[in-house]
């Protein structure tokens, strides 16, 4: 043979031995027993160790009062007092435990508690496997961690990211809060716990759902995604993400943002909120629009920001900046409203305007007052430079109202009856049964009255000094036909719901709701691990 040739050979023959040596297990080491015997009739082939038992195999301990050691299976059966100890990470205890060490794999039964630094797992039964450094129990198990207590029916415990997993019903019950869900993934460590499906944190405080979330339990703080929601005694929050602090009690909401008020049948809505549960408060932006219920009707406010501060009967709603409101037969806008539940009065501040049917009220100062014992609209106040402008429905003129302040009454939700008080100044168009012009009507008196019917103006009466004619329309100069300051704003007027927003929060909107349909429609799944949560044993470390 050539000396080359067999030189590989030999050396191939080499690699293969030292790769079948390094492959076989490692053989299970008796270390100690007081007594050793080998009893062919009770266990054939197998030592019988008795008292004090010691053994190793690669780096784990077992001891116990009595075991059968079968060498050439390199396998054990041990009993009483039974304890594996792997390291500093892992104990597991029980009465009884098979241990294979050409697989590397324990079993363990008989009030079996597997104990590691953070945890411990009380179970009937467990089985551990060395090389993938994972245990599993199919019987009803306790886990014991910090002050949380875990117990379900099945589980697995991966010793090296010291996370437990439930693929069943799982309960954790801790003294603020009880977590259920059917797929959790809970790292003993960090108390961080990943839920997936539908899952329900219960407190004396609220009540939360979601099917996909993240709660830490150790600082209180969670984060929640599909279907998610936060249900107090009187406010449920809905978002497509929301953000929760159990210490401060405060929530946040991202995207499609709802919440609702069952006491004060309220609702805002919004793609950005902040709720603040001890204060009773609340911000919200982003298409932001609070809806309330007041007599068989919906009022509309829109503003860039809202906030809702107070408890019920003091309740106080402010929306700033461009603000916007509609209700069936009355919409307004404004620069910012400020409402108070306690005082049932909403102020219209900064450049208020009012539409009433088809009145356009203006003025420096709008109050709008309700009664609190019947929940209505009870009455409209407009102070200094009050002015109301209607367009003749007949022809091209405008009837108009021009006074210092102005005091209406509501029926039934609409304005009835009006006073304008000092100063008050009258442009009208009259007409007969027949609907023909007669003439129109220019004055001044010191007080004016109007009664509403249908939101359209009824009759008008004077009251003291009254000064002024009926002019015939040919008699009258298109000049003097309007008061100074005149302005007809009918563009700008809100004639339902949707014209509340302005075109670019309603683009947004609709890239949010496009956004969430994407979303959707992807498979749900488990949340992604965090970085904070794979890094705890480092960052403590560090610290």
């Amino acid at each position: 043979m050539n000396k080359s040739l067999f030189f590989i050979c030999f050396s191939l023959f080499l690699i293969t031995s030292l790769q079948v040596k390094a492959q076989a297990p490692k053989k299970i080491i008796v270390e100690h027993s007081d007594f050793a015997d080998v009893n062919q009739t009770e266990m054939p082939d197998a030592f019988l160790l008795t008292g004090n038992v010691v053994v190793n195999h690669d780096g784990a301990v077992l001891t116990c009062n009595k075991a059968y050691y079968f060498q050439k299976e390199n396998y054990i059966k041990a009993f009483g007092n039974v304890q594996l100890v792997q390291g500093d990470t892992l104990y597991l205890n029980s009465k009884y435990a098979e241990y294979n060490g050409n697989v590397k794999k324990a079993f363990a039964t008989g009030d079996a508690v597997l104990s590691s630094p953070n945890a411990t797992l009380k179970t009937d039964t467990i089985n551990f496997d060395r090389n993938t450094q994972e245990a599993f129990y199919n019987t009803k198990g306790v886990i014991t961690n910090n002050e949380n207590t875990l117990e379900s029916n099945s589980g697995k415990y991966y010793v090296a990211e010291r996370k437990f997993q439930f693929l069943t019903a799982v309960t954790i019950t801790n003294p603020k809060y009880v977590i259920k869900s059917n797929h959790l993934d809970y790292y003993s460590n960090s108390g961080h716990s990943y839920l997936f499906g539908p899952s329900t944190i219960t407190s004396k405080n609220n009540y939360i759902y979601t099917e996909k979330g993240f709660y830490d339990t150790k600082k209180n703080l969670s984060h929640f995604l599909r279907k998610s929601y936060i249900k107090y005694d009187d406010r449920l929050i809905e978002g497509d993400s929301l953000y929760y602090d159990r210490n401060k009690e405060f929530a946040s909401a991202t995207r499609n943002v709802k919440i609702t008020d069952s006491i004060n049948k309220g609702i805002v809505k919004g793609h950005y909120a902040e709720v603040f549960q001890k204060k009773d408060s609340m911000f919200v932006t982003k298409r932001a629009v609070a809806i309330n219920f007041v007599e068989n009707d919906s009022v509309y406010i829109h503003g860039k920001k809202l906030m809702v501060t107070g408890k019920e009967g003091d309740r106080i709603i402010r929306a700033f900046n461009n603000v916007r409101f509609y209700k069936t037969d009355m919409s307004g806008k404004c620069d910012s409203i400020h409402s108070s539940t306690k005082t049932a009065l909403t102020k219209l501040i900064g450049n208020p305007i009012l539409w009433n049917g088809e009145s356009q009220i203006t003025g420096d100062i709008m109050h709008l007052i309700g009664n609190q014992k019947t929940q209505k609209l009870d009455s409209l106040k407009v102070l200094n430079n009050t002015f109301i402008i209607s367009k003749d429905t007949l022809g091209t003129g405008y009837n108009q109202i021009k006074g210092m302040n102005l005091f209406g009454k509501f029926e039934e939700g609409k304005l009835h009856d009006v006073d304008i008080i000092k100063n008050a100044e009258v442009i009208y168009y009259m007409r007969n049964d027949d609907k023909e012009l007669i003439g129109i009507n220019k004055n001044v008196s010191s007080k004016i009255n109007i009664l509403f019917d249908k939101n359209a103006i009824e009759t008008i009466t004077f009251f003291q000094q009254v000064d002024g004619d009926i002019f015939p329309e040919e008699e009258l100069d298109e000049h003097d036909r309007k008061f100074r300051g005149f302005k007809w704003r009918a563009d700008e007027r809100i004639k339902s719901k949707d014209d509340i927003f302005p075109e670019e929060e309603n683009q947004y909107n609709e890239k949010m709701i496009e956004e969430t349909k994407k979303d959707e429609a992807k498979p749900n799944v488990p949340m992604e691990i965090r970085k904070e949560t794979l890094n705890y044993d480092k960052k403590k470390k560090k610290k």
